[in-house]
């Protein structure tokens, strides 16, 4: 598991290339930013990453808070495109 900044965790994400894992860390952090700037009583951000047979990725986001948690769960083709959707759909400020 890798942990960004203590209350951010990565699982499944180690098996990523070097170059590959610098932009889910660029896009994980700056959702984030945004998540907690929405919710300030943010306690922890946990996604997870399942690549499936047929080369798709499974993202799970977990956001807890101290209001509750927000889940989302996402399939996708192109990882970078399934992480910003997961991480869109716990974010109900986003949402028009």
């Amino acid at each position: 598991m890798i942990e960004l900044g203590g209350n951010i965790k990565l699982k499944g994400f180690s098996e990523l290339d070097a170059a590959t894992l610098i932009v889910v860390k660029k896009i994980v952090g700056n959702y984030t930013k945004k998540l907690t700037s929405d919710h300030p009583d943010f306690t922890e951000l946990l996604l997870e990453l399942n690549q499936t047979e047929d080369q798709k990725f499974n993202i799970n986001a977990n956001f807890s808070r101290k209001s509750g948690e927000l889940t989302s769960n996402v399939d996708g083709g192109n990882i970078f495109f399934a992480i910003s959707e997961a991480l869109e759909g716990i974010n109900p400020k986003s949402k028009k």
